[in-house]
């Protein structure tokens, strides 16, 4: 038990079930995770876990795509996935008095998907038009870029999309290969949350779940601390792209709520530093922010910004300076304070969804098999002093550990631009 209305179960086959009851929810929220995802494939089936996680929505032993959505649609609700580097999941939310139905469907693909010939080829199309449009999305693209770049060399480079060339030879048995290898008991865990009874909601699983049966935990290796590195990748977009960022903490660490707060000081909101100073003073960027990407051995906190080209540069020098200036000058009085309330804000509101609060959970008790309440999170975000947020500063913020990206039009300086030289 972590929290008044948060309650932890595990089904007789040992399933793990979280359920967080919101008092006088009107939705309710199932979700199966399962503990696979890009990080876990071998080089000769990447992105197999993303296609797998579109293929069961084609059809199970039991319904069609089309019958799932008229099913899942006429109970008010809706189904959905994601597949992340360590993790895949299935979830479904409807209003309290359909919560049958969405037990029901998510238990259903993940349970009882076929994955014939026919609905592998089709998602095929799909997902290949998923990875194209992606690579005409920079904003999005360049975070892919960036944790391939830090990560070279470890499958937590690997992205979750995966190899377009390898996605486009798959077939329906290299998935049922993929799905019986995988999709097994103690790779699988069980969520809800809002109008959710924590008996009801491992009877269900225990029916549904846990005669899949037992196989292989998948092996995972922390990887190693990567060395500065710039790469600069052509691309078509007008505006440049730029990531700068460096490894950090795994999500059992004790300051990762630091490190949190060194983001949002940072990166996070206009008043930020970076915020202020790349944008708001010099008028250098159209957007900047710094975010915090967290897997379970490791993270990374990386700066992200949009600009035209003959500002990239003097973006990049001035975000290397507003870093020093915080690592000579510290904290200024009152800005770890703000950074909290901000934080503290967006968890709040966040919270008041029951998806997000069926995400949250989900996401961290995964990563660490922690189960945390926003009031916990809450906490330690207050725990966090002004000597946190310094001594993870400069233990991340290092010219030696940099590692950057820049995705913009064919440009010979750029190309040849040395970004591991700047120094703070």
């Amino acid at each position: 038990m972590s929290g008044q209305n948060i309650s932890v179960s595990r089904t007789s086959a040992g399933i793990p079930v979280v359920v967080e009851r919101i008092p006088g929810s009107e939705s309710v929220g199932y979700m199966v995770a399962v503990a696979t995802g890009s990080r876990d494939e071998t080089k000769d089936v990447l992105g197999i876990s993303h296609l797998l996680e579109h293929t069961v929505f084609r059809e199970t032993t039991t319904r069609d795509s089309y019958q799932m959505a008229k099913e899942m649609e006429g109970a008010g609700g809706e189904m959905n996935a994601f597949t992340g580097r360590e993790m895949t999941a299935y979830y479904g939310i409807t209003i309290r008095e359909t919560a049958d139905t969405a037990k029901d469907l998510v238990g259903d693909i993940v349970a009882n998907p076929l994955l014939n010939e026919k609905g592998t080829e089709l998602e095929k199309k799909i997902v290949l038009q998923e990875l194209s449009m992606i690579k005409n999305e920079p904003d999005s693209y360049i975070r892919d870029l960036f944790e391939t770049t830090l990560w070279r060399g470890h499958a937590l480079s690997q992205d979750e999309g995966g190899d377009e060339d390898l996605v486009a030879k798959m077939t329906s048995e290299d998935l049922r290969d993929y799905y019986e290898a995988k999709y097994k008991v103690p790779n699988l865990a069980v969520y809800a949350a809002g109008a959710a009874d924590i008996d009801d909601t491992v009877a269900w699983a225990e029916e549904v779940l846990d005669p899949i049966g037992d196989g292989n935990v998948n092996v995972r290796s922390a990887p190693p601390m990567p060395e500065s590195e710039y790469r600069f990748v052509r691309n078509e977009a007008e505006h440049y792209h730029v990531a700068m960022g460096f490894p950090s903490y795994g999500s059992s660490h004790p300051d990762r709520m630091a490190v949190t707060m060194l983001s949002a000081v940072l990166g996070s909101g206009t008043s930020s530093r970076l915020f202020q100073s790349v944008r708001e003073q010099k008028a250098l960027v159209y957007s900047i922010y710094t975010t915090v990407a967290q897997c379970s051995d490791a993270s990374s906190f990386t700066t992200y910004m949009s600009c035209t080209k003959s500002n990239v540069r003097e973006a990049m020098e001035t975000t290397s300076s507003t870093f020093s200036e915080l690592l000579s000058n510290g904290l200024e009085k009152g800005e770890l304070d703000r950074a909290k309330r901000l934080i503290k804000g967006a968890n709040v509101r966040y919270m008041e969804s029951t998806e997000h609060r069926l995400y949250r959970m989900a996401v961290n008790n995964m990563l660490n098999g922690a189960v945390e309440s926003l009031e916990d999170r809450l906490a330690r975000i207050d725990a966090v002093t002004e000597d946190d947020v310094m001594r993870v500063a400069e233990d991340i913020l290092r010219s030696d550990r940099l590692n950057t990206v820049v995705l913009g039009k064919k440009d010979r300086a750029m190309e040849k631009y040395d970004a591991t030289a700047l120094s703070f």
